[in-house]
């Protein structure tokens, strides 16, 4: 009885996941043809007017626009078919002018990978994602011609319609075209989500780094490295500056309020107990200080009961309605969750600070793939127009994440809503 009511499961979560490949690859078909064609032609004007001048402020923007497309690419390789294609951007100075950053990007081989993979995505890449679909949808035309639908396209004495290899001419050959329907939709049913996933390898093969994978990989490191350096020097002299001003300086003042408590506890009594009770409000505010700047190196709750809890008590303390989805399966390691929650916190500062959103939805999850991703989705329904640039809270996110090989992915369109997506390897 068991194997019996599985089997019913087991099928319609094959089916559902056939039809869902099959409309995946049709939505990528038209957005590879029309998104490809378009950053292609403006990146190409785009470069040659830069001997002109004008390129210089419009190609950073363009290739900018190129970059967050195949970023795109690489997070739904990631989501919809476990594919997972490193960015290996060069980084850009921070407050670089159109100038540097033109150049900058034009001396980065992974522009030109990009550019590369355009003229691919609109050609190989479209039909890699448009097959899947078109054996779902095939089959559908040979059954309509075995039902009678031949008549329509032939008189009867000649070959009027070609289905596949099938001449149909009559209602045998019909049957014929039929019978390769169903053949072509039993292979739909075995072949559509690895096809899904071809075009995702292809997309793979032409976005990954054209050098060997050792000398990539220091480079990244290197990167990241410096970033992880600058990162922790940075966040030393915020504790530096945030004891000197704050619970050092309460700390001395209510020493002096003491001392003078000390010299006026006989001559006057009064002065004195009010100096006290100073002293007494100078040390709550010192210690809430102390605990504040103690959650702001690594909250307690983090350490005492996982990520999912601290995010949840970090939702509670938002000025905007939050809701928080975990689904978690144990805990990562601890370096893992503290770049994970801190990421978090940054977005979420971001979204109550600039996107004017009234609600906000935060989904942590695990994928079981490569050792374990831990992935993470902020929604937000604000005005949109987030981007990941050169002084933005969300460039902060990516050097954090960076240093544990995370990705992170913004949908931002103006008006709304700003989905900020973050992928952190679990080990």
């Amino acid at each position: 009885m068991d194997t019996r009511s599985k089997e019913p499961r087991n099928a319609g979560g094959r089916t559902r996941a056939v039809v869902t490949a099959g409309v995946r690859g049709l939505a990528l078909s038209v957005v590879a043809l029309a998104g490809s064609i378009t950053l292609f032609v403006l990146s190409v004007v785009s470069i040659a007017l830069v001997p002109l001048g004008v390129g210089i402020v419009t190609t950073s923007w363009v290739l900018t626009g190129v970059r967050a497309f195949a970023n795109w690419r690489r997070l739904v390789a990631a989501q919809w078919c476990g594919v997972r294609i490193p960015p290996g951007y060069r980084s850009l100075p921070e407050g670089a002018n159109p100038w540097a950053r033109t150049f900058g990007m034009l001396g980065d081989p992974a522009t030109w990978r990009d550019l590369g993979w355009l003229l691919v995505d609109m050609t190989a890449g479209f039909v890699t994602a448009l097959l899947p679909a078109a054996l779902l949808v095939y089959p559908v035309e040979g059954f309509a011609l075995a039902a009678g639908l031949w008549r329509a396209f032939t008189d009867g004495s000649r070959v009027g319609w070609w289905y596949g290899f099938v001449p149909v001419s009559g209602q045998g050959s019909a049957l014929l075209a039929g019978l390769l329907g169903a053949v072509l939709l039993a292979a739909a049913y075995a072949l559509t989500p690895p096809l899904l996933r071809v075009h995702f390898l292809l997309t793979r093969s032409v976005l990954s780094a054209d050098r060997g994978e050792l000398a990539e990989r220091v480079r990244v490191l290197t990167e990241t490295r410096r970033d992880a350096v600058d990162t922790s020097a940075a966040e030393l002299r915020r504790i530096e500056r945030d004891l000197h001003d704050g619970a050092q300086a309460r700390l001395v003042a209510m020493g002096m309020d003491l001392g003078t408590v000390e010299a006026l506890l006989d001559k006057d009594p009064a002065k004195a107990r009010r100096l006290l009770a100073q002293a007494r409000r100078n040390s709550a505010e010192a210690l809430g200080e102390l605990r504040d700047l103690v959650r702001g190196i690594h909250p307690p709750v983090l350490a005492e009961r996982g990520l999912g809890d601290a995010v949840r008590a970090l939702a509670l303390r938002l000025p905007v309605a939050t809701e928080v989805t975990v689904e978690l399966d144990g805990r990562a390691d601890a370096p893992v969750e503290s770049a994970a929650y801190f990421a978090i916190s940054e977005v979420l500062t971001n979204a109550v600070k600039h996107s004017g959103a009234e609600r906000i939805w935060v989904d942590l999850h695990q994928v079981a793939q490569d050792g374990g991703l831990l992935r993470i989705t902020v929604t937000d329904n604000g005005r949109g127009g987030a981007r990941i640039g050169a002084g933005s809270g969300l460039a902060g996110v990516e050097r954090r994440l960076g240093t544990f090989d995370g990705v992170l992915a913004v949908s931002s369109p103006v008006g709304g809503p700003t989905m900020v997506t973050m992928e952190i390897p679990c080990a």
